[in-house]
């Protein structure tokens, strides 16, 4: 593990594998670097790859206060600990924070999108929806409610069914969804904000919006919209692939699109 310091203070914990072109990887909600950890060790047979716990998760920091720039900060410092540019993987709403990191102008040199949340295909101004779910969570969070806001993200963001969502409360890994709740705003938060979409034409860099044919048919529907809209993007649909990150099919893919 390695580590550097987000222009706040924040400290960012990172993993470091392989050798070749620099490729950082952003995860979504419930997730932290160790989510990228199988994608990382197939990639590192070609590029150099940076996992890193957004703040909040795993090893990095966090702050009092919670902003989508301060998150863009931290990206842009791991991209400095990488050598001052490098190609960024965004996982769901990861996505949405490449995206955002990519229109303020980071140094991004091509970008890949699995999976974004269909949020942003929304106009400019963010759904009452989506901003309500933000105030839920904190709410839920405030109050110490963390297993009920993993449910309330799950059932109500996600659209995982009830029956599903009760099984998920004596999984192994539901302490871990707990302990990282808290985040679950930040997440919901990046969905929210309509200002990512608005900005998607100051997005220059190659992009490549993915989808899984196997996951929800709207995740396909986002993918080539974000593709028409962005200036240098294009869509692809990988066979068999669901909503979860599968090395070995989408892999091939990145591998393909990064090296130009």
């Amino acid at each position: 593990m390695k580590k550097t310091t987000s222009r706040d203070g924040t400290t960012i914990a990172f993993d470091q594998t392989g050798q070749g072109a620099p490729v950082i990887l952003v995860m979504g909600a419930f997730n932290d670097r160790t989510t990228g950890a199988p994608l990382a060790a197939y990639l590192a047979r070609r590029f150099t790859v940076l996992a890193y716990d957004r703040r909040g998760r795993g090893d990095s920091g966090d702050a009092a206060t919670y902003a989508i720039d301060r998150e863009i900060e931290d990206l842009d410092a791991v991209i400095q600990a990488a050598g001052g540019a490098a190609a960024v993987f965004g996982y769901s709403s990861g996505a949405l924070l490449a995206l955002a990191a990519a229109a303020r102008g980071l140094a991004i040199t091509r970008l890949a999108l699995y999976e974004a949340p269909p949020a942003q295909e929304a106009p400019p101004a963010p759904p009452a929806q989506a901003a309500e779910h933000v105030r839920a969570l904190a709410s839920l969070v405030a109050a110490g409610r963390r297993g009920d806001a993993v449910e309330y993200f799950q059932r109500r963001m996600v659209g995982i069914p009830d029956e599903v969502v009760a099984q998920l409360r004596h999984a192994p890994f539901r302490p871990a969804l707990e302990a990282m709740a808290h985040t679950l705003v930040y997440d919901a938060t990046i969905v929210a904000d309509g200002r990512i979409a608005a900005a998607l034409a100051e997005v220059r860099q190659p992009t490549l919006a993915i989808a899984g044919d196997a996951s929800a048919p709207v995740m396909r529907q986002v993918a080539e919209a974000l593709a028409a809209r962005l200036p240098g993007g294009r869509a692809e649909t990988i066979a068999g692939a669901t909503h979860h990150i599968e090395p070995a099919l989408l892999g091939p893919v990145l591998e393909r699109f990064l090296d130009g």
